[in-house]
């Protein structure tokens, strides 16, 4: 489904540090329709494994008068569109090396590239991998090991949660490099917030240690297999994961001439 208007952006190229521009996927940055109000992003709808949740103002706060401009934001649900063939660049390169290499693997016969990756998303010239969380660890280590592949650094592992209206909305995000050949490829594994388990990448890439801590205490994520599953910003007697949608605003009340400063959710009212 197209945005709104006559106007079309070109496609999302699949540049990179080595790979050329060009992938023939549609477009995912949508373009400005005369439907939408001046503060209104056009973005056009998508299905797949991945969803977005609407966004009014900040902190979800009306009617109170807000002077900031903010009160007047929103932003319809967006997801980008899961990307069809060919990719563009080496994007191409890479799924079928990984696909030829998981085939290969004498280890789990018949468990595929299209087993353990649910969509392929190119984005504004990025590749995102949307990963069953039972071969994470597979993907992983045949992404590090395949000769043609060696996306040998993790150089991170975080969390997001898209809101309550949103299917699976606790996401794991892992950040793949290749120093080898100056690629980077993006991993998500979506969980159902009462279902937050991930195995941990601790035993393929062990920086992920310190990322899977801290996304476990700003996000709940469980990684099975962790060495030492701590706290690493909160207190170890923190009650809660302090990044979780659910979690509430909070705000330390500070006294200033008598006067209490209330969290930032309560603060935008004028009297």
């Amino acid at each position: 489904m197209s945005t709104s208007g006559d106007a079309k952006p070109p496609g999302t190229g699949a540049g990179g540090a080595s790979g050329p521009t060009g992938a023939s996927n549609p477009d995912t940055t949508g373009s400005a329709g005369t439907g939408f109000g001046p503060q209104e992003i056009a973005r056009r709808d998508v299905s797949g494994s991945t969803a977005g949740r609407a966004r009014e103002g900040m902190f979800g706060i009306q009617g109170s008068g807000d002077t900031s401009g903010f009160g007047g934001l929103r932003l319809p649900g967006y997801a980008p569109a899961p990307a069809e063939r060919p990719y563009g660049g080496w994007f191409d390169e890479v799924a079928d090396e990984a696909a030829a290499a998981l085939a290969d693997d004498p280890d789990a016969p018949g468990v595929g590239f299209d087993t353990c990756v649910h969509q392929v998303t190119v984005d504004r010239g990025e590749m995102t991998w949307y990963v069953d969380r039972e071969h994470l660890v597979r993907l992983a280590r045949t992404l590090r090991d395949d000769p043609a592949l060696r996306f040998e650094f993790c150089s991170g592992i975080s969390g997001v949660d898209y809101g309550e209206d949103v299917p699976q909305q606790l996401h794991v995000v892992v950040q793949l490099l290749s120093m080898t050949y100056r690629r980077r490829l993006r991993l998500e594994i979506a969980l159902d917030l009462d279902d937050a388990r991930c195995p941990s990448l601790v035993d393929v890439y062990p920086t992920a240690d310190w990322h899977e801590r801290e996304t476990w205490d700003m996000f709940g994520v469980v990684f099975e297999g962790h060495p030492s599953l701590t706290r690493i910003l909160m207190p170890d007697d923190w009650n809660g994961h302090p990044q979780l949608k659910s979690y509430p605003l909070g705000g330390i009340p500070v006294e200033y001439h008598d006067a209490e400063i209330p969290p930032p959710d309560q603060r935008r009212a004028y009297t």
